[in-house]
């Protein structure tokens, strides 16, 4: 399935029905007077929040997106039939912003939320309403007014307690396939990842975690090079990172410091956020060289550090069991 995580839509609510001139003139009835029944209101464009999809791809041939216009009144002061509300889903973690000023108009992170984006028109006025005791017959009514008219652009950031970075080839992909029932493309060659990649952990205690596999940052990533740039949206909303670095990289520290300098550019949040490194691939390495990286990285961080092999599955209970921990701290 292709992943689209921005798009531009436009919505608009259905117009109110207007209202109608009629009089009654049963048989039986000798002043019968002013009949005329309201418009319907025109139906609102609602955007509703769904579990069952990550990406915005139902929106890359469909832009345009109306409700229902309300019906005119009827005679014998009936009221036209409302519009029909347009309910669009899209998935838990979309924002929706206005095209025209750039405006953040809602932000659906929890499923089954709804944010009604574009009100329908009121009903028009039938003649009845008019009726006074000075104008006893009017033969008068208002048409329905217009729905509003929205252009729209959504963003997709993907929901995920943990994200999980690093430099491409780092072996971030086959970690989650490892931890995860995730299958992400696994090649050993740069930027095989080209599509934030979803997975669920569980806890020992049965919970799942969501773990997100972001694309490979490189550097200048933050400015628009490479295909990381596209992604680091998708770690804002995470309260986890978990760094993993190549630990038989020829620059193991300077790939690591890449990644931070891009997260202080992107966002100085992001780079101040709980992150766990996992120093991986040492099982084609030896245990001198593992320990002397190792010294190296202590010297210039204090974020918790392990040594991994995740196509080994080397190291990686007791770094889920720092995750997990790191985790119910910062819930609490």
């Amino acid at each position: 399935m292709q992943f689209i995580d921005q798009v531009e839509i436009t919505v608009a609510a259905g117009k109110g029905g207007d209202g109608i001139v009629a009089f009654r003139r049963e048989k039986y009835v000798p002043a019968g007077g002013p009949a005329g029944g309201n418009g319907g209101k025109g139906g609102d464009v609602v955007l509703v929040a769904v579990e069952d999809l990550q990406t915005l791809i139902d929106f890359k041939y469909a832009h345009q997106f109306n409700a229902e216009d309300g019906t005119r009144g009827g005679p014998n002061n009936c009221t036209g039939a409302n519009g029909a509300d347009r309910l669009i889903e899209v998935p838990c973690g979309t924002m929706v912003f206005d095209r025209d000023t750039d405006e953040l108009l809602g932000d659906l992170v929890y499923p089954q939320q709804v944010l009604c984006i574009a009100k329908g028109g009121k009903g028009g006025l039938g003649n009845k309403y008019f009726l006074s005791n000075r104008n006893r017959a009017p033969d008068y009514a208002l048409p329905g007014l217009e729905g509003e008219v929205k252009n729209l652009r959504l963003e997709l950031k993907l929901l995920a307690e943990v994200g999980i970075i690093g430099l491409p080839n780092a072996g971030k992909s086959t970690l989650i396939s490892t931890i995860s029932a995730a299958r992400p493309k696994i090649a050993n060659y740069p930027f095989t990842t080209l599509v934030p990649n979803l997975g669920v952990v569980r806890k020992p205690s049965g919970d799942g975690t969501v773990f997100a596999d972001i694309p490979g940052l490189i550097e200048g990533a933050h400015a628009g090079v490479g295909l990381g740039h596209d992604f680091l949206r998708h770690i804002e909303r995470t309260k986890l990172l978990l760094h993993v670095v190549d630990i038989t990289a020829e620059q193991p520290l300077e790939n690591y410091q890449t990644i931070q300098a891009e997260l202080r550019a992107y966002d100085q949040d992001l780079s101040d956020r709980p992150q766990i490194l996992a120093l991986n691939k040492i099982d084609a390495i030896d245990k001198n060289t593992q320990a002397e990286i190792l010294t190296q990285f202590q010297q210039i961080t204090q974020a918790p550090i392990f040594l991994i092999s995740a196509a080994a599955r080397e190291g990686l209970t007791p770094l889920l069991q720092t995750i997990w921990q790191t985790l119910d701290d910062l819930d609490s």
